[in-house]
């Protein structure tokens, strides 16, 4: 399979620098998948899954927010938070979904509180469906 050269940059730095076969993601309009020879396009990201597949193999990580660019055959995807499956801390996403499912309970929450614990509860979900390395 043709691959594509692909940066993912994060707050933290670069969390990948190399040439991938694919890259899949949640944009703001939905799954989407990278190949090679994808058309120059921007994106805006949503809540998901990221799946980059080098050299016949497969990698998952939790990716939330950003952008994805592909402009003349290059991909750089740039996530406000994105966690290897390997570096997701399991508990720590529970205790997290846990702690927004209270604070959702509370019916005295303004219409901003009940926003933000709504988007803790989705990014912890999302932590926890990335299938475990």
């Amino acid at each position: 399979m043709r691959s594509f050269p692909l940066q993912i940059v994060t707050a933290d730095g670069l969390a990948f620098d190399g040439q991938a076969e694919s890259i899949s993601v949640r944009a703001a309009g939905g799954d989407m998948c990278v190949q090679a020879g994808h058309c120059d396009y921007v994106t805006v990201l949503g809540m998901g899954q990221a799946r980059l597949i080098v050299d016949g193999k497969v990698r998952t990580a939790a990716c939330i927010g950003g952008m994805l660019a592909v402009a003349d055959g290059k991909v750089r995807l740039v996530p406000t938070t994105f966690e290897w499956a390997e570096d997701i801390d399991r508990e720590r996403a529970k205790s997290a979904l846990e702690r927004a499912e209270a604070k959702l309970a509370d019916a005295s929450l303004s219409k901003e509180e009940h926003r933000l614990a709504e988007s803790a509860k989705r990014r912890a979900q999302v932590r926890l469906s990335i299938p475990q390395a």
